[in-house]
């Protein structure tokens, strides 16, 4: 499986924007599926993540209430809705899909990894 993430960009703090990823190759619909994040100089951290139907959802604490994860099957997309950014979500932006009976919450739990989109909000 291949992912393409998109969206990423440079906003101003207090700002939104929304991540996509995409799949090229299998689809997504039957998988679990995360957003991770790494600082530089920082270690990869969870973001957010869902299930393969979309009813179950997870959060990092840093980012509940202002981060919105959700799928389409029928699009086989999965977004990332980042609201009242803030400087410290400044990272680059992973999605990945999860291995079965794989944690949602740990990079370990996830076989397949995007490229990665730059978000950048400023202050």
């Amino acid at each position: 499986v291949q992912l393409q993430a998109c969206g990423g960009g440079l906003v101003q703090a207090g700002g939104s924007l929304r991540l996509s990823c995409a799949p090229s190759g299998s689809p997504l619909r039957s998988y679990g599926m995360g957003w991770f994040r790494q600082a530089p100089g920082k270690e990869r951290e969870f973001v957010a993540a869902v299930n393969w139907n979309g009813y179950s959802t997870y959060y990092a604490d840093s980012v509940k209430g202002r981060f919105s994860i959700s799928r389409d099957n029928a699009k086989d997309t999965v977004n990332l809705q980042m609201n009242s950014l803030k400087p410290e979500d400044t990272a680059v932006y992973y999605c990945a899909v999860r291995g079965t009976g794989g944690s949602y919450l740990y990079q370990t739990g996830y076989d397949y990894w995007g490229q990665g989109t730059q978000v950048t909000v400023s202050s």
